[in-house]
């Protein structure tokens, strides 16, 4: 391939294609505008001045454009990070907020090169499913109160934006429609003076860039050990909401993405963001659906954009940015939880078809997550219940079957299924130790022995029989099976 064709097929798409280009930068507009009252809003959570969280929300999307693994995913400040680190501000100080972010993302570049990613793959689709549909019900919850207590005149606006964002793609979907709806319910707003809740009742907005610094901490061993948990519990929640909300977007759009690439993207977004004094942060699952499934985009300027129209929109057009109806913005958060809720998840006919162990999974996932309002806990706690049905499941798909000879001098037992813990220990009393022969064979060539309590289990049946004289014969294991038996046996239960 000659060098002018190598230096096309390595040129993004946005810069060939002004389809593309279009889409990208007004995603990008329409996800910076929704950026603002989210980033004040989760200052507020973290007790911190509202340019902390705006800044935060700058240099996460502008790093994650560049280091992130998954395209068109829109990090910035979240709750989840917020609520982790806000007891750390408030008992200690600005500066201790500033070093725990810095110091979460240096833990999360370490997990993310330990390969701490791979652990997605044991996240079932059913608590993948009560993730998206926890976020959606708390994105919806956190819109409750920009409705509650205000004049009236908020209620039609919230209206009349849903509806456009509705009917105006039929259209044309050349514009993305929540920053029509944005646009006009402004310029209806302030020309028929309506007093209204907006974006500058949310706090002040920055009038300068952000600047690089050292947080003011003494740099000792008990500041580190200060800072350690909270940072070590922020580094979590941040990839595990982040890898979350990448395999959702994954699904979305049909395409791959690198979750240890996107680990470490997290953790040096957050380093950089420390170092310029913002709260930290981690993917946003509400953005990010405005990004990729409300506005269509694909591709990172999309991400690099929402987080420089952050700053345009704060430092130039500050007036007019604080002059925007919350009602709009609420609008259009509320499009994003009913576009993002996997309504087939409850519908009738799944919940017929669909086994109660899944949807119990998914029910305590959604519940956890929406009571705890931490994302953490419901995934683990779905993964946990996931994992302790499967195991109850697959523990009684093992049998035994004895079959004697007919000279009465042996008795061969057959066991069938997976061995681990949860069946293994059922074994014991499927024996006849009493009344068998003096010769038994036990064929496992039906069987997987998966763990130490298997291999423990079959040493007590040995043992049993030889308290009575009497021999066992273990025979018909598989390669891994014999293994793990012959490096095990006779070490986990005495004689």
């Amino acid at each position: 391939m000659s060098p002018a064709r190598w230096s096309r097929a390595l040129r993004p798409a946005w810069l060939t294609d002004p389809k593309v280009w279009r889409t990208e930068v007004l995603a990008g507009l329409v996800v910076g505008l929704a950026l603002i009252p989210e980033a004040i809003a989760f200052s507020i959570i973290a007790g911190v001045d509202p340019a902390i969280g705006l800044f935060a929300s700058f240099t996460m999307a502008v790093t994650v454009a560049v280091f992130g693994g998954r395209r068109a995913m829109i990090s910035a400040a979240t709750g989840a990070v917020a609520l982790v680190i806000a007891p750390l501000n408030r008992e200690h100080g600005l500066g201790y907020l500033i070093a725990a972010v810095i110091l979460a993302g240096v833990f999360q570049v370490v997990l993310g090169v330990l390969g701490v990613a791979k652990l997605m793959r044991f996240i079932p689709r059913s608590v993948m499913v009560g993730f998206v549909n926890s976020l959606s019900i708390l994105v919806f919850m956190a819109q409750v109160p920009e409705m509650r207590d205000v004049p009236w005149a908020v209620y039609p606006l919230v209206a009349a934006g849903l509806l456009m964002m509705v009917f105006f793609p039929r259209i044309t979907k050349a514009v993305p429609a929540p920053l029509v709806s944005i646009a006009v319910l402004t310029a209806v707003t302030i020309a028929a003076g309506i007093a209204v809740p907006t974006v500058g009742d949310k706090g002040a907005l920055p009038s300068s860039l952000p600047v690089p610094g050292l947080p003011d901490v003494p740099f000792t061993t008990d500041t580190l050990v200060l800072v350690a948990p909270y940072a070590f519990a922020m580094a979590l929640v941040g990839l595990m909401e982040s890898l979350m909300t990448a395999k959702l977007v994954d699904d979305i759009t049909d395409t791959h993405s690198s979750k240890k690439r996107e680990s470490i993207g997290q953790g040096i977004a957050n380093i950089v963001t420390g170092f310029f004094g913002g709260m930290g942060g981690c993917a946003m699952i509400g953005q990010t659906m405005i990004n990729v499934k409300v506005s269509g985009a694909r591709t990172r300027l999309s991400t690099f954009l929402a987080g420089v129209f952050l700053m345009v929109l704060c430092i130039v057009f500050g007036p007019v940015v604080s002059d925007i109806p919350m009602a709009a913005l609420v609008a259009v958060m509320i499009m994003v939880c009913f576009a993002t809720f996997d309504w087939h998840s409850i519908a009738p006919k799944t919940l017929r078809r669909m086994p109660v162990g899944e949807i119990t999974v998914m029910v305590i996932t959604v519940v956890s997550v929406v009571v705890t309002h931490n994302l953490a806990v419901g995934v683990v706690g779905g993964s946990v219940t996931a994992m302790v049905i499967f195991a109850r499941r697959v523990a009684h798909h093992a049998g035994v079957t004895a079959v004697k000879d007919p000279d009465g001098t042996t008795v061969v037992y057959r066991v069938a299924g997976e061995l681990f813990f949860a069946s293994a220990n059922e074994l014991v009393g499927r024996f006849d130790y009493a009344g068998d022969p003096d010769r038994i064979v036990v064929d496992l060539s039906a069987a997987h022995v998966w763990d130490a309590s298997s291999v423990a289990v079959l040493d007590t049946v040995e043992a049993k029989y030889a308290q009575r004289g009497k021999t066992v014969e273990i025979t018909g294991l598989n390669a891994p099976s014999a293994d793990l038996h012959t490096r095990l046996t006779g070490e986990l239960v005495g004689h």
